[in-house]
């Protein structure tokens, strides 16, 4: 999803993308990707490459969250390091910051408090991932920044119950209960954290404004700066998939981190504003995923 809309943005550019596929490039593979680095030698690496997903699947596979990220990131790093690369994009997340810490969360917060249990192994890969760039930009002087997005929806999101983001699998639920005929839907938790959700395509557009414009260690909040709870996102996402049965709360179920909403004030400053109102994402996204699934290209 996000190294789509980043190749996307990137085309009205005058950069000449190298976008290999999974098939043709393996980043856990750290030969193969000096290899193409080096032969390559580009003059800007994005890394969008990860290993994701919702509470359960962190729950679950915390060795794979920590292990496989650990390695795609510092394989891309070290490998653009030898093969030299000036400009690096590094991509995290939000939940890098501590489970009750103040709101909106300023960069500065990292660090200061406990994470949340149910995605701490992927909160500490990306921790890591921030602390190998500035490790590469105070040793060797490299231009290579971070970026950490609030959590991301839109096309060619991962729609797999058992993996997925809240957002996209609020949609899987709402489309296919009205596709069914279902007069309930059960969803996890309470309904009351509150979250922040930024449109892929707003992100893509934040890495290039970033990568044309930052250098600095300290790395910078992407986000809306405005949240909703969980309870408020089903209903938009409800009523833009045209359900209108009971939605039912199962609060045996982990709620995760009680509130999480970036202070975007840094991104802002360069001229970076998100443009997709969540209405129009969600619509957009409900869209795509009702086509992409009657051509069988929804992963789920």
């Amino acid at each position: 999803m996000v190294g789509s809309a980043i190749k996307l943005a990137y085309q009205s550019t005058n950069y000449n993308l190298l976008t290999p596929s999974r098939a043709e490039l393996d980043y856990s593979d750290y030969s193969s990707t000096e290899k193409f680095v080096i032969k390559e030698k580009p003059d800007l690496i994005i890394d969008a490459a990860a290993t994701v997903g919702g509470i359960l699947s962190n729950i679950t596979n915390p060795v794979r969250f920590l292990d496989e990220n650990l390695t795609i990131q510092s394989n891309l790093m070290r490998a653009a390091h030898f093969g030299k690369v000036p400009k690096f994009v590094f991509l995290g997340s939000s939940c890098i910051y501590p489970r009750d810490c103040a709101q909106p969360i300023k960069e500065e917060y990292l660090l200061t408090g406990s994470l949340e249990t149910t995605n701490s192994a992927y909160a500490i890969a990306k921790i890591a991932g921030i602390e190998l760039i500035n490790a590469y930009r105070k040793e060797f002087g490299y231009s290579w920044i971070s970026l950490m997005p609030t959590n991301l929806y839109g096309p060619r999101d991962n729609f797999d119950l058992q993996a997925s983001h809240v957002l996209p699998a609020l949609i899987r639920r709402f489309v296919e209960a009205v596709e069914n005929g279902s007069a309930k839907v059960l969803l996890w938790g309470s309904g009351s954290p509150k979250r922040e959700f930024l449109h892929v395509n707003d992100l893509a557009q934040a890495v290039l404004k970033a990568s044309e414009n930052y250098d600095s260690s300290v790395h910078l909040n992407i986000g809306t700066g405005s949240d909703l709870t969980i309870k408020e996102l089903a209903g938009k996402v409800a009523a833009a998939a045209g359900f209108t049965g009971e939605i039912e709360w199962d609060t045996s179920k982990p709620d995760g981190t009680p509130q999480k909403v970036l202070d975007v004030s840094k991104i802002k400053a360069l001229g970076w504003e998100p443009t997709i109102t969540l209405e129009a994402g969600i619509a957009s996204t409900i869209a795509w995923y009702k086509e992409a699934s009657a051509r069988g290209e929804v992963r789920k």
